[in-house]
């Protein structure tokens, strides 16, 4: 057994990096409650301020330590291109993808990343590709295809080919960043405080030179405030500590829970209505996840 394997080994399960690395998941489930909460904000917007404020979080966490974001500075410059291009260039082509495609669609395509990242792990050093993975993560992404098209049939018109090919670069985009994370292992998971920093820079770029400017009423900026710290902001410091010490293709699997939980968040909060689809689609994922978590 390896230094990794036995150190994981006499880990408390609840210090588990695949473990911690999926409570990311759980938060990205309350990314749609909390958007919908946040108001009519412009999505850079919105994507600008959540960042920022998973930024000043970072500093005020980290300020002290040998870990703090303002350390990234030090990083190569891959390194930087890897974590900016991850973070921001994800939103980007998600929201370019959505102005140019049907929602359905769009966001069908973007899906594709969980099952991107079980098959793009197995080029990864040490790392031995299990049908289980496979068969798993096909499974988690026809449970969100169902609840992502409402389960009535999806067209794929040319005539939104811009807004398809932007998808299919979106889900590219987190995939490759979640693999290629993992080959820089020694970087911090701190750094990532520093990636959010640059991303809301650019976000704001974007919401100058292409949005009008909504701020949030109220109760909103509980919403807004969530979204920085949970699933705009500690989501991707537990991702990244997860996809580099954990079970990377399990990870991929369990992703396709996010829509699923998400989904059912809606219903309890009233923004949803149960239906025959989230019964199967329910099903289907947890029986995918069920396959991966056995296979490993």
């Amino acid at each position: 057994m390896n230094s990794r394997s036995s150190e994981t080994w006499r880990s408390p399960w609840w210090r588990s990096p695949t473990l911690i690395g999926f409570t990311a998941v759980l938060m990205w489930a309350t990314l749609a409650p909390l958007t919908a909460w946040s108001g009519s904000i412009p999505p850079f917007q919105l994507t600008a301020i959540a960042f920022s404020i998973a930024f000043m979080a970072s500093l005020s966490v980290g300020w002290r330590s040998d870990h703090s974001p303002l350390q990234t500075l030090r990083l190569p410059g891959r390194v930087w291109l890897l974590g900016v291009g991850g973070l921001f260039g994800y939103h980007y082509f998600y929201f370019l993808a959505l102005q140019h495609a049907p929602v359905a669609q769009a966001s069908l395509i973007a899906y594709l990343w969980p099952l991107l990242i079980v098959l793009l792990s197995a080029f990864l050093p040490g790392e031995r590709w299990r049908w289980s993975h496979g068969i798993g993560a096909i499974a988690g992404f026809g449970g969100a295809a169902l609840l992502v098209t409402a389960g009535e049939t999806t067209w794929f018109e040319a005539r939104y080919a811009l807004g398809y090919l932007a998808a299919l670069i979106c889900a590219l985009t987190w995939s490759s960043y979640s693999v290629l994370s993992r080959r820089y292992g020694a970087v911090p998971t701190a750094s990532v405080g520093g990636f959010c920093g640059v991303t809301a820079l650019l976000a704001w770029l974007c919401h100058w030179l292409w949005e009008v400017t909504v701020w949030p009423v109220g109760a909103a900026w509980f919403a807004v405030l969530g979204l920085g710290l949970g699933p705009v902001g500690l989501a991707f410091f537990t991702w990244d500590y997860g996809v580099k010490h954990g079970d990377i293709r399990l990870l991929g699997t369990l992703a396709y829970a996010a829509p699923l939980l998400s989904t059912l968040l809606l219903v309890l909060v009233g923004l949803a209505a149960p239906s025959w689809r989230l019964a199967i689609a329910c099903l289907t994922i947890i029986g995918g996840a069920a396959i991966a978590v056995r296979g490993s």
